[in-house]
């Protein structure tokens, strides 16, 4: 399961079946679990934790230090949860002390080509990241996000669940569950209905989303108007707690 050629720490612990395959490189202070693939000239740095049946596709760099000038070589962390794919050339940062000090990524997400993941970044389940997506320190990606190829977002800015953020786009403020944007500097274009009706949203839960976006971006309501509009709206299922959690968050300001 590990190819001769493989560079192992002998700190780094591997489950039994963790294939490794040539020239990789695994550091001290990683830990792989069950199932999980490296491919050829794959290096992975620690403290850094990955879960079971991800598959790094060759020349990613993981866990490497923070692209930070602050960093003085602090023990900070990578964690990764299971069924991820990254696919050639995706980077992903440890975090820094000014934060967390952990950047987080949860469960099958799809990671495409070229893709970089900063310092101190959290991203939830089920995303898509396009290829050559680049995400600054700091950045929270909810579940089921989906960014197209280009993305780049700004350090410090959240970007709500079920959103989608078309190709090239440049986000420099929050995005919003359910929003989809798109441009330089990114706007809001629409709610993003197919994607919600594939993850089982039913008419009833449709019309509230779209509701919702209109008191956020159509009735020319301030952001805590809204807020107090959407929550107004919501419905037994809590369909729109997430979106008014979002909001009730927001730092940066929204997409406009």
């Amino acid at each position: 399961m590990i190819h001769p050629t493989a560079i192992i720490d002998p700190s780094a612990q591997l489950a039994t079946n963790v294939k490794v395959g040539a020239y990789a490189i695994i550091g001290a202070e990683v830990n792989i679990d069950n199932g999980s693939v490296i491919e050829p000239h794959v290096v992975i740095s620690g403290p850094t934790q990955i879960g079971k049946n991800n598959h790094f596709y060759q020349f990613g760099s993981i866990g490497a230090a923070p692209q930070d000038k602050k960093y003085r070589d602090e023990p900070t962390r990578l964690v990764i949860g299971d069924n991820n794919t990254f696919r050639e050339n995706v980077t992903v940062n440890r975090g820094t002390t000014q934060d967390r000090g952990v950047t987080t990524i949860g469960d099958n997400n799809w990671i495409m080509a070229g893709v970089h993941i900063a310092h101190d970044c959290v991203v939830g389940n089920h995303t898509v990241f396009a290829n050559a997506t680049a995400l600054a320190g700091h950045v929270i990606v909810e579940d089921y996000v989906i960014l197209g190829g280009y993305t780049l977002v700004h350090q410090f800015c959240s970007i709500g669940a079920h959103s989608f953020c078309g190709m090239g786009s440049v986000i420099s403020q929050d995005v919003p569950n359910f929003v989809v944007v798109s441009g330089n500097l990114a706007q809001p274009r629409g709610v993003n209905l197919e994607g919600l009706k594939r993850r089982g949203f039913d008419s009833e839960q449709l019309s509230l989303v779209k509701k919702a976006y209109r008191n956020l971006y159509r009735n020319g309501f301030r952001l805590e108007q809204a807020i107090v509009e959407i929550n107004a709206l919501n419905d037994k299922k809590g369909t729109l707690d997430g979106l008014i959690r979002f909001l009730q968050n927001v730092d940066r300001g929204i997409v406009r």
